[in-house]
């Protein structure tokens, strides 16, 4: 289990997004090592990467998505569907993995990265328009919808400095059942699945949290 690459972007003018100064989710591969920390909360804090730009902070950056993870395994799966090739960074991932489950990894899983890094998985990626956008793919969000491989992203529990090669260890695994894919089903197709995302506590993504709480409310009254 290890580390490919570490991506950062910078900002990129885009038509696909109405957020002053485009987008940054052209992320591409960099050398040497990268400090990693917890940017601060949601609508103030960017990414955790140094270097890395978020530009929108309506909707991305802040602590409980401070990185974004996707697997090479499934960036080659969508490089077979898709006809095109995919290099790491391609989906906006700060990380670019091998050998490590993401869709299936726990809502408070936390991961090991090089030395000194510690990160808890927070949720899964939901798409936007700007993704679509940047990927040129006509009907993309509906299509990474429903195939449910959305990567994951994580908040910074301790600080660290990464690089391209170093190792990812799983550390923490809770005891509920609730992955990735499965709160990444509960938020866009299956909202029935939304009280499970209650058992994952604080781990939770807090906007995530929120959707679950006003759901079971509804049901309640």
């Amino acid at each position: 289990m290890k580390l490919l690459t570490v991506n950062v972007g910078r900002p990129t003018p885009s038509e696909y997004t109405d957020a002053e100064g485009g987008t940054g989710i052209d992320k591409r591969p960099v050398d040497g090592p990268v400090a990693v920390t917890a940017p601060g909360p949601e609508g103030i804090g960017g990414s955790g990467l140094a270097g890395d730009a978020v530009v929108d902070l309506r909707h991305h950056g802040g602590d409980d998505q401070a990185v974004y993870a996707y697997a090479r395994e499934d960036l080659d799966d969508w490089q077979r569907a898709l006809g095109r090739e995919l290099p790491n960074g391609s989906f906006g991932e700060n990380l670019t993995t091998s050998g490590i489950e993401i869709t299936g990894a726990l809502i408070g899983e936390r991961w090991r990265v090089g030395p000194r890094l510690l990160l808890e998985v927070t949720s899964g990626r939901i798409p936007c328009r700007t993704f679509q956008g940047w990927l040129g793919e006509r009907g993309w969000i509906k299509r990474f919808t429903q195939a449910a491989v959305p990567g994951a992203y994580f908040r910074v529990i301790e600080a660290g400095e990464i690089r391209a090669g170093d190792t990812i260890e799983r550390v923490h695994r809770p005891g509920h059942e609730v992955t990735v894919g499965l709160m990444f089903r509960a938020v866009t197709t299956e909202r029935e699945l939304l009280p499970r995302l209650l058992e994952t506590g604080e781990a939770l993504h807090a906007e995530a949290r929120r959707r679950a709480v006003k759901y079971v409310e509804q049901q309640g009254s």
